[in-house]
């Protein structure tokens, strides 16, 4: 019944032209929206939209860019508050069914123009905007480099004997940018055209979450493509939301595909780290 009378309400409006909505080409371009921009900031927030809101005005500083946000879905004070708070012509909410970072990264890498993409999460924090300009020379003086990751690196060790994989932060010594096997998210800078052309995906066999950072590394070295590191200077607001709320799961997960990404690349990994130690030549 209800939408019997909305159909007969909306049948006058449009018969009497009761609403009139002011919109024009002129009014449209005045919005500004960028349909290529030079950078596009993911987010990820799991229940961390005030986070969200604080660097949200540090990202627009870096004009060129739109900024697309993922909301879990969880809690509708969150998706709420970000829905208030993306005003701009090139600001995005993606809402998913708390489905985990996996997923909704490999969508939001799909809908984003930018040619860089930076994927991040609800906990970071950072001063100004450097960390893109600084991001975008490196990918500018690097054209086979797929993937910049401005946290940590990862040193990738297999235990033959559990078939598994074990993460050691790696040290960068005087922090300058090299070539890496894996980075880890956040930020992780995507150039976009590479990964459309020889990646295509993030792995959704480690869905929800967990290991598919590094093998998206992994496999770019194997198609001929770098991995870098650089030194973002971020720090963290507080515990990343996704993580916050999933301890055992994360563990679960952890152990699940630690044992995958032995099975896919631990026979692999003297060649990955020989493409490293060259392209550091």
């Amino acid at each position: 019944m209800r939408l019997i009378i909305e159909k007969i309400k909306l049948a006058l409006f449009k018969r009497t032209g009761a609403v009139q909505q002011k919109k024009n080409h002129a009014s449209w371009e005045a919005k500004g929206y960028r349909n290529e921009p030079s950078v596009s900031f993911v987010i990820q927030s799991h229940n961390k939209s005030l986070q969200i809101c604080h660097i949200l005005p540090k990202l627009r500083q870096y004009n060129d860019s739109e900024i697309i946000v993922i909301d879990d879905g969880s809690s509708m004070e969150h998706t709420k508050r970000l829905t208030e708070a993306l005003t701009g012509a090139n600001e995005f909410l993606l809402r998913a069914n708390d489905l985990f970072e996996n997923v909704t990264y490999d969508k939001a890498l799909r809908l984003a123009n930018g040619k860089f993409v930076a994927l991040m999460q609800d906990d970071d924090d950072f001063e100004d905007v450097s960390w893109v300009t600084e991001a975008v020379a490196l990918f500018e003086r690097h054209p086979k480099m797929v993937i910049l990751g401005g946290n940590w690196a990862v040193n990738l060790i297999f235990n033959a004997e559990e078939q598994k994989r074990y993460g050691i932060r790696q040290d960068m010594g005087d922090g300058k940018f090299q070539f890496v096997h894996s980075v880890n998210r956040a930020p992780m800078w995507v150039r976009k055209d590479l990964y459309d052309q020889y990646l295509h995906h993030i792995d959704f066999r480690f869905a929800p979450f967990q290991y598919d950072d590094d093998e998206l590394c992994l496999r770019s070295w194997l198609q001929g493509l770098q991995v870098g590191w650089y030194d973002a200077k971020f720090h963290s607001l507080t515990a990343g939301g996704m993580r916050l709320w999933n301890t055992e799961f994360t563990k679960e997960q952890a152990e699940r595909n630690g044992h995958l990404l032995y099975q896919l690349y631990a026979d692999k990994m003297e060649e990955i780290t020989r493409k490293v130690a060259e392209s550091n030549l």
